[in-house]
């Protein structure tokens, strides 16, 4: 039992070395791999850098390879447009010299060869005429400046006269007027005078017309489609013989083109058939008065 104590006691006296030198060999080898990470790494970074350095380098050169190209393309525009220009100041400075400017101080008259006197429909002549009264009124003699007062008292005289003659042509155009309104008038009371005698509400009587047995034997003709009004929000409500509808109730929309078709009687001259809901009304289209009405005529 002591031999075997005194062995381990011996075994680990000769290991507590061995396992140091070994600790400091592993440390040395770790802090060697640190070391070298760290290098690595530097590495890296000054070749990311190196690479942004040179990206940036391409981008300026091609930015000033693109702005050489611009610049190229733009010079014979631009050399074109300065040429242009040019020539319009050139052209503007000749028709300048064709009008002679006045000279105030010295008091000389103006005139203006050449400038309208080939084409007496250039625009531009009563600007030169205006200008040359003015200037003769502003600096002419005592003479020039009477002729002027003259020319302006008869252009005056002749706008006068013209606003007469259209307040004139104005008034015999309402004459005329108010005279087609009467004969309108006339008219419209000769129809209704006329509607009036003709009508005879007894044309029930009549066996052309009867209507509600042709309607029996017909019913699907008399089935008519959805009724729309045309006044908004507005509801059905039964007009009787005498009254007066709006304009919209009896407009051609609403029209019965052949009351035969129905068996209805022709309407008289300055009448018409209209269809209101499901009722059938005879029409004054000047007044709007109701003549004759059927009420539920359509199923």
């Amino acid at each position: 039992m002591r031999k075997a104590l005194m062995g381990l006691i011996m075994a680990a006296t000769v290991m507590t070395p061995i396992a140091a030198e070994a600790q400091n060999r592993d440390r040395e080898r770790g802090r060697g791999g640190r070391a070298e990470r760290v290098q690595r790494a530097e590495q890296r970074g000054q070749d990311r850098v190196e690479r942004q350095e040179q990206r940036s380098e391409r981008r300026e050169q091609r930015q000033e390879a693109r702005q050489q190209v611009r610049a190229e393309r733009r010079q014979p525009a631009q050399a074109e447009r300065r040429q242009q220009r040019q020539q319009g100041q050139v052209e503007r400075r000749q028709q300048r010299q064709q009008v002679q400017v006045i000279d105030r101080r010295g008091g000389r008259q103006s005139d203006y060869p050449g400038a309208w006197q080939g084409n007496p429909n250039d625009p531009r002549r009563e600007h030169y005429e205006r200008l040359e009264r003015r200037n003769q009124y502003r600096y002419g003699t005592s003479e020039q400046r009477r002729d002027v007062r003259q020319e302006v008292r008869e252009e005056r005289r002749g706008d006068r006269r013209d606003r007469r003659d259209d307040r004139r042509d104005w008034r015999d155009d309402r004459r005329d007027w108010r005279s087609d309104r009467r004969d309108d008038r006339r008219d419209w009371r000769s129809d209704r005078r006329d509607w009036r005698r003709d009508w005879n509400r007894d044309w029930r009587r009549d066996n052309r017309y009867d209507w509600s047995s042709w309607r029996y034997r017909n019913r699907n003709l008399f089935r008519g489609s959805r009724y729309y009004s045309p006044y908004r929000n507005h509801r059905y409500s039964r007009f009787s013989i005498g009254f007066f509808l709006e304009p919209l109730f009896f407009s051609q929309r609403y029209w019965i083109g052949d009351p035969f078709h129905y068996r209805l009687p022709p309407a008289p001259p300055g009448t018409q058939w209209i269809r209101y809901y499901n009722d059938v009304l005879l029409v004054d289209t000047w007044s709007g008065e109701v003549v004759d009405v059927i009420y539920d005529f359509f199923w």
